[in-house]
């Protein structure tokens, strides 16, 4: 079963009397990457994770395939400092595969698939902890796909990788969009979300200003705030 479309609706949430998203409104639906920017505090990781489940929303709801049960079917998360466990790199990728209900009789051969697809087959014994960071989000990528998501939710990922390490996190971005499964990105990498997204929404002090395709948000963006990000100005509070 799908977890697509997620809709939200009137989607607020608040830490006392403080707003990090108010009245967001916005449908996630299977197709090419859908990029979350904007500032800093915009309220861009809150959103991942509510439409992931891990929060609930103040005041709104947000339905997975029609349904408000937030418990996962064919989502996953990988964040920007992904926790590896005191395990070998195999280890953490077959503990995923079993939380995901998969076989016992199939989980060698699945996490050796795995682990070939994001270019870890020869660090299968090394201790996790002891990966590069570039090849710790290698892991949790794989660890992720080990739920055969549909919807795929990415934290800003590469932001501390190197060039290197974040051109190969990219193409596996790729080849899973290839796979069919839907990204949805948060990235201040405005390169990067010129090679991978196919549109993007911009917040900015928890409210969606604009949601358009990434050529309309980088050739015509409608907001004043929006202009002045892609340009990398300082955005000030208004």
């Amino acid at each position: 079963m799908s977890d697509l479309p997620v809709t939200l609706t009137k989607v607020t949430y608040a830490i006392g009397e403080t707003s990090i998203l108010r009245d967001v409104d916005l449908v996630v639906r299977a197709g090419a990457p859908t990029f979350v920017v904007g500032p800093n505090g915009s309220g861009k990781s809150t959103l991942l994770r509510l439409i992931m489940g891990l929060m609930t929303p103040t005041a709104g709801t947000i339905e997975w395939a029609g349904a408000c049960d937030p418990a996962p079917r064919r989502r996953a998360m990988v964040f920007q400092h992904p926790v590896m466990l005191r395990r070998s790199v195999a280890g953490n990728l077959l503990y995923a595969l079993e939380q995901a209900g998969v076989e016992k009789s199939l989980r060698d051969r699945r996490c050796g698939e795995l682990l070939q697809k994001v270019g870890l087959a020869d660090l299968a014994d090394r201790p996790a902890r002891r990966l590069s960071g570039g090849e710790r989000q290698k892991l949790a990528f794989a660890r992720a796909l080990a739920r055969s998501p549909d919807l795929l939710i990415l934290d800003e990922p590469t932001a501390s990788l190197d060039p290197s390490a974040t051109l190969a996190l990219e193409r596996l971005i790729a080849q899973a969009v290839s796979d069919g499964i839907k990204i949805l990105m948060a990235s201040h990498d405005l390169g990067q979300m010129r090679r991978l997204a196919g549109d993007v929404v911009f917040l900015h002090r928890g409210r969606i200003l604009e949601s358009a395709s990434a050529k309309d948000f980088f050739e015509q963006p409608v907001s004043a705030q929006a202009s002045a990000f892609l340009r990398g100005d300082l955005i000030l509070e208004d």
